[in-house]
């Protein structure tokens, strides 16, 4: 396994703990920055578990680094939030909003572009 793959697969476990956690916490109070966090944790986290099993190529390998930043500096900002009443920086959540975006376009940019297997 490559550097990036265990770093993809270090963020994909560390974003699965936080939002399990985040959505133990959303269950028992009326956290939207909670239930956010959730929301995203759990579905950025399985995506990322897979690109860095199956991932490959340098498209797909930035896409994939951004997409995990971009989720990270999204919940951080709303973690931050909740528990210090001050977000990470000014425009943190859209900007880690508008890095997960750009992630996903890579994947189907990666996808586009893709070279197909025999």
């Amino acid at each position: 396994m490559n550097m990036l793959s265990r770093t993809l697969m270090i963020f994909a476990g560390l974003l699965g703990a936080a939002g399990v956690a985040a959505a133990a916490g959303a269950s028992h109070g009326e956290s939207r920055n909670l239930s956010a966090i959730a929301t995203i944790f759990l579905a950025h986290a399985p995506a990322l578990l897979a690109l860095a099993m199956l991932g490959k190529g340098r498209v797909l390998s930035v896409a994939s680094l951004v997409l995990a930043l971009g989720a990270m500096v999204f919940g951080g900002d709303l973690a931050l939030r909740e528990w210090a009443g001050h977000g990470l920086f000014p425009g943190a959540a859209p900007l880690g909003g508008g890095a997960m975006i750009l992630g996903w376009l890579g994947v189907a940019i990666a996808g586009v572009a893709g070279k197909s297997r025999p």
